[in-house]
């Protein structure tokens, strides 16, 4: 059957859908990025809007039409477009409710595979460092405080200047290695649900953005990861997430949790920028402009680059909960235990067992081994990694060291204290085997009394199976109850 005629009007273009085919005509427009005033321009235009998207469809761009008048001057140009059929875009599907995880998986794919031969080079990798990331958070940012307090709400607005800055001002390493990777690609730009089909003969990607290079030379992540921020939006947050695991699974590629919540935000903030233009202008979009907004903010807080100090006394179960909380967080731990035995040589599961404050355990060898921890951290922070420093936490003077750490890394510090009675502990302590803790019971009593008072930290009770201390320690992370889970902001 034939797909019924029809007309759509777009803030640049007319398209004509007719029969198998479809015919888009720029409007002479001149708009802040881009100026289709002349018949030349707009050639132009079409001409480039076909040559890059064939890139990825070559079977749905056609070519470009030229209209003629009466007297067979030229008039204008057209995009030629092989008609897709809307029953089966991704967006449609979706909101069908119908299973695309073999969809996803071919878009994923074919993604994966125009990835990797897309144009690089020097012009190219540089619109993937911070300076270019902060450019174009600028753009947006700018966008969304024009229409704060009327159309966007101005917490979001606030919490999401402020989210986007912090992490831009402490990663620049985590963008460069990003780069020196050949991650920065002549990409799609504006992969939206709306403009994938899956078709039998497999997934076709329409509509690149044309209509300046440098917003489309960027990171592989960050073009997969405007899909599945849109599909998070029209579905929830699964759909996002698969799509996101499969492109890792077909392009290899690994990336810190933080980055893959950061793209998602910039581009539901792009978005939110877009719709927000365009209800000022009288046309529906308030509600959507809200409601990405509120999806980039929840992004880049889940995203935050944490450092998160998990002490104790020997025996309350910090390394259980450093580690589980690790897992769920998806940050690194640095335990000061092995770390103390690496840096003096030995294996972890070798005693070196000493007196309270002797042998491996005297100040020396204690300061050396928290500033190895800390140097650690600092690497991993800058990486766009979060970070477990697993310790006991118990001189003041470290856990200013570590404060000032979070502070000149731009990461969210949390810290968090286990405890249990004597009477669990001890029997703990005496029970462990191949652990490179080398604490007795004598030392944990006498650490106790040594110990400077934490009124900061929130308390874990770790009296009871492992389960809901670390579910209870994640609470904390992310909804800190106490002022104790305080954050740094660096300057």
């Amino acid at each position: 059957m034939t797909a019924p005629a029809g007309v759509r009007e777009t803030h640049t273009a007319v398209l004509w859908f007719m029969g198998d085919r479809v015919h888009k005509l720029k409007k002479p427009v001149a708009l802040d990025f881009c100026d289709f005033t002349t018949v030349a321009a707009r050639r132009e235009a079409c001409e480039r809007e076909v040559a890059l998207n064939a890139r990825l469809s070559p079977e749905a761009y056609l070519g470009v039409e030229t209209l003629l008048g009466p007297d067979g001057a030229i008039v204008d140009h057209l995009v030629l477009m092989r008609r897709m059929p809307a029953e089966r875009s991704l967006a449609s599907l979706v909101r069908a409710g119908a299973h695309v995880d073999d969809e996803l998986r071919a878009v994923a794919r074919r993604l994966t595979t125009f990835h990797s031969a897309a144009l690089r080079g020097p012009h190219v990798t540089r619109e993937g460092r911070v300076d270019a990331l902060r450019r174009r958070w600028r753009g947006v940012l700018d966008g969304l405080h024009r229409h704060s307090g009327q159309l966007v709400d101005d917490d979001d607005v606030d919490s999401v200047t402020g989210l986007a800055t912090r992490f831009l001002a402490g990663r620049a390493a985590l963008f460069d290695e990003r780069c020196d990777a050949g991650r920065i690609v002549d990409g799609h730009g504006d992969l939206l649900a709306d403009d994938v089909f899956c078709l039998r003969m497999g997934p076709v990607l329409l509509d690149c953005l044309e209509f300046d290079d440098r917003l489309r030379y960027l990171d592989t992540l960050d073009d997969a990861a405007f899909l599945a921020m849109d599909l998070e939006h029209q579905s929830g947050p699964a759909l996002g997430e698969r799509f996101l695991e499969l492109y890792a699974e077909f392009s290899g590629d690994r990336w810190p949790v933080a980055l893959g919540h950061h793209y998602r935000a910039y581009r539901a903030a792009t978005r939110s920028a877009v719709a927000a233009v365009r209800a000022s202008q009288g046309g529906p979009g308030a509600d959507e402009a809200r409601d990405l907004l509120g999806l980039a903010r929840r992004h880049l807080e889940a995203g935050q680059v944490r450092l998160i100090l998990v002490g104790g006394l020997p025996g309350t179960g910090k390394t259980t909960v450093a580690v589980g909380l690790a897992d769920r967080l998806g940050a690194v731990v640095v335990s000061t235990d092995p770390l103390r035995k690496e840096l003096a040589g030995i294996s972890p599961a070798d005693s070196a067992a000493a007196g309270y404050g002797e042998g491996l355990y005297d100040d020396d060898h204690t300061a050396a081994t928290y500033a190895a921890a800390r140097e650690r951290a600092d690497v991993l922070l800058a990486r766009g990694e979060s970070v477990v420093l697993d310790a006991s936490w118990t001189d003041a003077a470290e856990r200013d060291r570590a404060t000032d750490l979070a502070r000149a890394a731009h990461a969210q510090l949390t810290c968090l204290e286990c405890r249990a009675p004597r009477e669990i502990t001890e029997p703990r302590i005496r029970s462990r085997r191949g652990s490179a803790s080398d604490a007795t019971p004598l030392v944990a009593a006498v650490m106790s009394l040594d110990a400077d008072p934490w009124p900061e930290a929130i308390v874990i009770d770790t009296a009871g199976p492992a389960g809901p201390a670390i579910e209870r320690a994640v609470d904390e992370v992310h909804h800190p109850t106490t002022r104790s889970g305080w954050t740094v902001l660096g300057r």
